[in-house]
């Protein structure tokens, strides 16, 4: 792993490089929290890329006791927040193969600087459906899985839960068209019937994507932070070092 310099003289991390797919680099932002046994968390950026507010989250969870690492799954590419459709067609091109070795890359990093074979791991839309694939294809690394309005556009992508070790804490807007309630219901009945620890939580009121601050058209305060107490909390309870 190697450091490639700090975001910003606010920022409370650095984007490094570790080991990517086929031997090439892969990025990431990396914050680390201040004790040295904190538990880590994987954060899967939106369909945006690696922007600022996902960097934010590291942040946030670094002030909150966690070390945090965001793999950079588009390879340096931001998509401008009012530009959906460029986002979509991002998103759907994304080579999942290349994007979960990226993952197990990161995974593989937090673990060699936290000192914990079992980690968390946090997604945002594109990135909660991701998050509940690296849980199922690492069942060995991923402790607790945390999917907020998690979208699966992709066919080949759905996981298969079967092994998967991880508890869940599953976020939803109420007035969600890409994740609905109905599709967080099924996906928590799912999850139940294979015997697997899941809780569901759903914000009546909010739309798609309440969490990201840096888009006033659906951020939604009092529900922003209801999702990140609880998520807090769960990761806390379930990860070695909480």
């Amino acid at each position: 792993m190697s450091v490639i310099g700090a975001v910003s003289s606010e920022s409370m991390g650095d984007m490094v490089e570790f080991d990517g797919p086929e031997g090439r680099p892969a990025r990431g932002y990396l914050a680390m929290a201040e004790s040295p046994g904190a538990p880590g968390v994987v954060v899967i950026q939106e369909w945006w890329g690696l922007i600022d507010q996902i960097k934010g989250v590291c942040d946030r969870l670094a002030a909150a006791g966690f070390s945090a690492l965001a793999p950079d799954l588009y390879g340096g590419k931001v998509v401008p927040l009012h530009e959906p459709d460029d986002a979509a067609k991002e998103m759907m091109s994304l080579q999942l193969d290349a994007a979960s070795q990226d993952m197990s890359g990161a995974v593989q990093l937090l673990q060699a600087r936290t000192g914990h074979d079992r980690l968390g791991v946090i997604g945002f839309c594109m990135g909660g459906g991701l998050a509940l694939m690296l849980a199922a294809r690492r069942p060995d690394a991923i402790a607790a899985v945390v999917p907020c309005y998690g979208v699966h556009p992709w066919e080949i992508a759905h996981p298969d839960y079967a092994e998967m070790t991880a508890v869940t804490q599953i976020h939803c807007a109420g007035l969600d068209d890409f994740f609905t309630p109905a599709a967080a219901e099924e996906l928590t009945g799912t999850l139940a019937a294979l015997g697997k620890s899941v809780e569901l939580h759903i914000y009546p009121t909010s739309h798609h994507a309440f969490f990201n601050e840096d888009r006033p058209e659906v951020f939604d305060q009092e529900a922003s932070d209801l999702l990140w107490a609880r998520s807090i909390a769960f990761l806390s309870s379930h990860l070695p070092g909480g």
